[in-house]
């Protein structure tokens, strides 16, 4: 359940940040055009919660206070600028070697960060707006970092970064990397006319309830764009319990477990549940576990999401 209040919450933050800022998102080439800033003059950028955040030079103590900002910062050639992250920053492995400033509900170590001495403390949605102005008032640079909702403002977040770190070079050669993989699996599925149903499990601790993943989320954004059905997509609210009755009902044709990673749920605890022996993905043994963390941390990693999914959805298209 702990888990389910993290991903409500930061359900919530992403929307109504989202509706804050989509407005103000530019492509990433119009931001890297736009927000470099020439020799001797301040970086000037707004940010997530509609400030205007302002750096003399690109930053180069940074304290990351979520799991998506740490792997942008190491992904963009940013990590030897992370002198702070959050206790749910667990990759790359060299994050874990960055001191811990704790984070995740309203637990954060401010006298830690203060101590740092940031440059600028990369915050998210899933920072509170008190924890954000809280540590506004201590005379920190916080920058929140709204998050994307489709590839596009992920490369925007990335060219963000990296302008706020110095790091353009690096990322404007990964956003072109990570467009052409994200082109790639595109044409692999182009023309595609069964789209499997895909339910995705985030918690099944009650497994006459589990817990899935609504419209607009992460989850139903990159099973769609895999070329799947999300089970989820016309229920109300982005995490939803289900009923065991309903799922028998649908017969979704894969189950994917993404609380393998974090919960130990194994394919054969779900073949031994009442009542699943029944279902149309257990017989077919279309039952996988899956890497939860590499589609609901909207980082870099959401390209490889897309990926593990588009070949799980429709292996024939990658043989």
């Amino acid at each position: 359940m702990r888990r389910i209040r993290l991903l409500f919450t930061l359900t919530l933050a992403v929307f109504f940040f989202a509706a804050c800022a989509r407005a103000e998102l530019k492509p990433a080439e119009q931001l890297a055009a736009t927000a470099t800033p020439e020799v001797g003059e301040s970086i000037r950028i707004q940010d997530g919660m509609g400030e205007i955040v302002e750096l003399a030079a690109p930053a180069q103590r940074i304290v990351s206070l979520a799991p998506s900002n740490t792997e942008i910062l190491f992904a963009i050639g940013a990590g030897a600028q992370l002198v702070g992250r959050d206790s749910f920053s667990d990759y790359p492995a060299e994050a874990l070697q960055i001191q811990d400033v704790g984070g995740g509900f309203g637990n954060l170590n401010t006298e830690a960060i203060i101590a740092l001495q940031p440059e600028l403390v990369l915050a998210s949605p899933l920072s509170s707006t008190e924890q954000v102005k809280g540590l506004r008032d201590l005379g920190l640079t916080v920058f929140v970092l709204p998050n994307p909702l489709e590839f596009e403002d992920l490369y925007n977040n990335l060219m963000t970064v990296a302008v706020l770190t110095g790091k353009m070079n690096e990322t404007e050669t990964l956003i072109a990397q990570l467009k052409q993989r994200v082109q790639s699996i595109e044409e692999k599925l182009a023309g595609i006319t069964q789209r499997p149903l895909v339910f995705y499990e985030i918690d099944g601790t009650d497994p006459n309830a589990p817990w899935t993943a609504g419209p607009n989320t992460f989850i139903h954004m990159l099973i769609t764009k895999a070329g799947g059905e999300n089970f989820g997509s016309q229920l109300e609210g982005e995490w939803v319990q289900v009923s065991l009755e309903e799922i028998l009902r649908r017969d979704p044709d894969i189950i994917l477990l993404g609380d393998a990673i974090w919960g130990g749920v194994t394919v054969e605890a779900v073949a031994a549940r009442p009542g699943w022996g029944d279902l149309r993905a257990v017989k077919t043994q279309q039952v996988f576990p899956f890497d939860d963390n590499i589609v609901s941390r909207p980082g870099p990693r959401l390209v490889d999401g897309l990926e593990a999914l588009a070949r799980l959805l429709h292996p024939d298209r990658f043989q």
